[in-house]
Parts: C-alpha cells; structure tokens; sequence
C-alpha cells in the first residue's frame, strides 16, 4: 500500500513530465530549423557583409554595408517586376481557384476526390518539366499561337512566349494548387446548415455568399494567397524558360550572382534584401486581411 507522502512525491514527477511532453514533440522539428534554416541563414547573413572577390583571393568579413545599397540601387527594376509578376499571378490563381474550391466542396459530390486528384496530379510532374511544356506550349511554332493568329487574337509576327504574360501564366499555373487546396478546406469545414439559415432568413444567394460563405473560408483565402505570392516572387524557373531579357525577375538575378558571376556577397545581400522586403508586405497583408481571417474562425466557433 503505497504511503499518502510517496503519492505526495510522484505527483509532481508526473506533473513534470506531461509538461516535458509539448517540448519533446517540439524537439525534433527545432532541432531541424536550427541545423538546416538558422544555421545556414546566420552564414548567408555573414557571406552578405563580406568584400572582395575569388579571383583577388576570396571574401574577407569587413561589414560590408554598401553590398545592400547595391543591391537595392542596381536592382531595383527587378524587384518591382518580380512583386508584379507575383501578385499578378496571385491575382489571377485566386480567381481561378476559389470557383473551383467552391464547386468541388459543394458541388463534387461523388467526384470529389477524384476532382482533388485532378488539382494535385501536376505534383507528380516535377516543376521543371511543368515549366518546359508551357514553353512548348507557348513556342512561335505551337498550335495555340497559330490558333490565335487565326482568330486574330495575335498578329502574324506576335508571339507569346518571352513575354510578360507567359512568365504570369508559368507561375499562376504551376502555384494554383497552393490556392486551391487551402480555400477547399475551408470551405470543407463549413457547416451548410448556416447557408440554409441565411437563406431561410430571405436572404439572396449573392447576400449568403458575401455574408456568410466568404468571411467563413477567409482564413483559407489568406493562406493560399501567401502560399502562391511568396514562393513566387523568389521564382526564376519561369522566367528563365518562359521569359526574355526583359523579363527577367530578382531570382534569376540572384541565382546568376551565385553560379555565373559568383559575387556571392552581392547574391547574399539581394537574398536578405528580398526576404526582408516579401516579410513587410507579408505582415501588412496579415495586418489588414488577416483581421476578415479572423472574424471567419470566430463566426465558425460561435456557430
């Protein structure tokens, strides 16, 4: 028979443990970031302040400041072109994809999944594969540009590859996915009978949509939005098989700066430069559109 002071002594034993539990579960996801993305991010930060060059030597650590003045004052076009095309890209997934989200969540019955499948099959295909048939999609030679000269949609000496609406059509296609499944679990986790209730208090299709179903699948909208403007604008897969000289976004830039040049100090900087810039504008959007998100979840539980 176990002593009233021996209970008194497991007790907290045990207290302890099931509050060890969280941080255990935590470990190994921590112990990942450290070595593979705090690690490697603290060199790049040092490599971004370093002067000099391979063939005077090598990099030298000199807190070099001006390689971030550079790289905002030689680049700057590229950054604005880049952030354009992303958006643009964002834009127009999100418009492609909520009807689709929509319908499969609502609409789909038994094709739901099947219809899932057809929205994650491009997964199977690596991206740079994905990429390279939009370039022979879109080539002077395809059938869709002859189709359009047809049509008169395009001149005879018009193209549409190396052009600002390819790089925008690589990205919105090869990113919808990131949109669409997103907005589709939301809209997934909404209890109908709440649509019903609106409609059963005369309110239109239109006025139940924009009362209740949008606010309810906000916090998937904002999620899939983020998953398709951020990986985007660091893109340059796209751009380098899609698009020109014109064309050419911050990441081809920064991966030339690296293989081509190899200034790596320079391709730090712009680097930090642009996660820095995306994790501004990441933080106003959750700032103003993260406050819908939120008004969406409360409505949810309350319900």
């Amino acid at each position: 028979m176990t002593s009233p002071k021996g209970r008194d002594r497991s007790a907290p034993r045990g207290a302890l443990r099931r509050r060890a539990i969280p941080y255990f579960l935590l470990g190994p996801g921590l112990i990942w970031l450290l070595l593979f993305f705090v690690v490697p991010l603290y060199f790049m930060g040092r490599l971004s302040l370093e002067s000099g060059s391979l063939e005077t030597g090598g990099f030298e650590f000199t807190w070099e400041w001006s390689n971030y003045g550079h790289a905002l004052g030689d680049y700057q076009d590229r950054f604005v072109r880049s952030f354009f095309f992303a958006g643009s890209a964002t834009v127009i997934a999100l418009l492609i994809a909520y009807p689709l989200a929509y319908a499969i969540a609502f609409r789909g019955g038994r094709w739901k999944n099947a219809l899932l499948f057809a929205v994650v099959a491009p997964f199977f295909t690596t991206y740079l594969i994905r990429t390279l048939a939009w370039q022979t999609i879109l080539s002077d030679d395809s059938p869709v540009v002859s189709t359009m000269q047809t049509l008169g949609l395009l001149g005879d000496g018009g193209r549409l590859l190396a052009t600002d609406g390819a790089v925008i059509a690589g990205l919105t296609y090869n990113f919808l996915p990131f949109m669409v499944l997103p907005i589709y679990a939301s809209l997934e986790r909404i209890d109908v009978r709440l649509i019903e209730a609106a409609r059963d208090l005369y309110s239109s299709a239109r006025t139940a949509f924009w009362r209740v179903t949008l606010p309810l699948s906000a916090p998937g909208v904002v999620a899939g939005t983020l998953l398709t403007f951020i990986p985007a604008s660091g893109d340059y897969i796209n751009a380098e098989f899609l698009g020109g000289t014109n064309q050419a976004m911050i990441g081809n830039v920064i991966q030339s700066l690296y293989l081509n040049l190899r200034d790596f100090p320079s391709a730090a900087a712009l680097s930090f430069t642009l996660m820095a810039v995306i994790l501004i504008a990441v933080f106003i959007y959750i700032r103003f559109a993260g406050s819908e998100a939120l008004m969406g979840e409360e409505a949810e539980k309350a319900k």
